[in-house]
């Protein structure tokens, strides 16, 4: 039986060690956590073919500069002398073009519906319990400016073909009498779906390990054994795993790794912070409150508000500023509710790993015969879970993949 090392344990490694389990192989996950927490415990658990247009979209990045100085704006970009990160917003401004944009937004949507696809069957499958609802996303808005940017994407949409609608204010407040009075209407994605990522996470965790995936937890990498074109083995503190495949899906911490052997994939962390309402809130839908750029979900057990956008290198600080900005978003959307300073409290962060371009790394490297990268998924990474764990077993097994890799290129920077 052939093995796999898979560096990383988020929603990334599990999916693509559930597929390779599928196939017949022998798999063990090495991960520097203990698989509580981070990026795929703590996001918003959207499911979105909606998201079709990546983040490197003209004129982020002056938006960007504009909200630099101010760290409560919904991407704050901290000032500090970084050249990896000079050189990844150098990719980033390259990349924020109309026909880059054009040509990744079909992209973007086939992975999202494959991998919603995908979800549906790993539910139908009984292999383990998660939580998964299609109640669609809302996304609202209390600007005319807003307004005009979200129903131009829902028209977008309607041309991809998704299930979109746009609501006036009546149709809104009919579907979801929370909002407060200046929320002026939405766009209703019936097409989008949510979860509940960290029951997901803990179930698919116990399947692997009751089908023989070995873990091995609380250990970083500390380096690559190389023969030529092959790697033999992975090296921790603690531990030497040898396997005849190697996968890199370790997010953020992907580039770091990767340039160890000389590769250039290059990833920014980038920050986003949560927290979890235990308390009735009577919010039914998830939404996105599109001026503050903050996620709203009722998952099983707790509505989460999440959201913000904070490229400030590899750091899990809690800015009060940015947890402040989601709360008072929670009040100005939501009539009568408030985050009470205990709930501001239990906010915790995740960093979600971004590429420049919006687009997920995935495929095999062509300086190593059995090296394997999943990252840069960026704020979709638990929506492509699935595709992309999919797409690393057909790449290992040397099968036709789902989808055309090229757009995915480790090598395109």
């Amino acid at each position: 039986m052939k093995k796999v090392a898979i560096i990383g344990g988020g929603i990334t490694g599990l999916c693509s060690a559930y597929y390779l389990v599928k196939a017949g192989y022998e798999v063990t996950i090495v991960d520097k956590g203990n698989i509580t927490k981070g990026a795929s415990f703590i996001n918003a658990g959207y499911v979105t073919p909606s998201h079709f247009v990546p983040l490197a979209e003209p004129g982020m990045i002056n938006q960007g500069i504009k909200w630099m100085f101010n760290n409560s704006s919904p991407f704050y970009i901290k000032p500090r002398w970084d050249i990896d990160f000079f050189k990844w917003s150098w990719y980033f401004k390259k990349s924020s073009t109309k026909q880059k944009v054009a040509k990744a937004i079909p992209v973007l949507k086939e992975l999202n519906e494959k991998s919603k696809e995908l979800y549906e069957e790993m539910l139908e499958s009984l292999d383990f319990e998660f939580h998964i609802e299609r109640k669609g996303l809302l996304m609202v808005y209390k600007s005319a400016k807003n307004e005009e940017h979200e129903t131009k994407l829902a028209e977008k949409g309607k041309d991809l073909g998704l299930d979109v609608s746009v609501l006036d204010k009546k149709a809104l407040h009919d579907l979801e009498p929370q909002f407060s009075e200046d929320v002026i209407g939405g766009v209703h994605y019936e097409c989008d779906a949510h979860s509940t990522p960290n029951l997901f996470m803990k179930n698919l965790k116990q399947w692997l390990e009751n089908n023989g995936v070995r873990f091995v937890l609380e250990e970083a990498v500390t380096g690559l054994e190389v023969d030529g074109k092959t790697i033999k083995a992975m090296h921790t503190s603690k531990n030497s795993i040898v396997a005849d495949e190697f996968i890199m899906a370790a997010g953020s911490w992907t580039f770091p790794l990767a340039k160890k052997l000389g590769l250039n994939i290059p990833i920014q962390p980038g920050k986003g912070y949560s927290m979890s309402i235990t308390r009735e809130t009577n919010i039914n839908l998830p939404a996105i409150l599109t001026e503050a750029k903050v996620a709203v979900t009722p998952m099983k057990g707790f509505t989460r508000f999440a959201g913000t956008m904070e490229l400030s290198g590899d750091n899990n600080i809690i800015l009060p500023t940015r947890v402040e900005a989601i709360a008072k978003a929670a009040s100005n959307y939501y009539s009568g509710f408030t985050l009470t300073p205990e709930e501001k409290k239990s906010a915790t962060s995740g960093l979600r790993p971004v590429s420049p371009d919006g687009l997920p790394f995935i495929g095999k490297s062509s300086k190593f015969k059995n090296l394997n990268v999943a990252a840069g998924h960026a704020m979709m990474g638990w929506s492509l879970g699935p595709i992309t764990g999919k797409l690393i077993s057909e790449i290992v097994e040397g099968n036709h993949t789902s989808v055309l890799l090229e757009p995915f290129d480790l090598e395109r920077f």
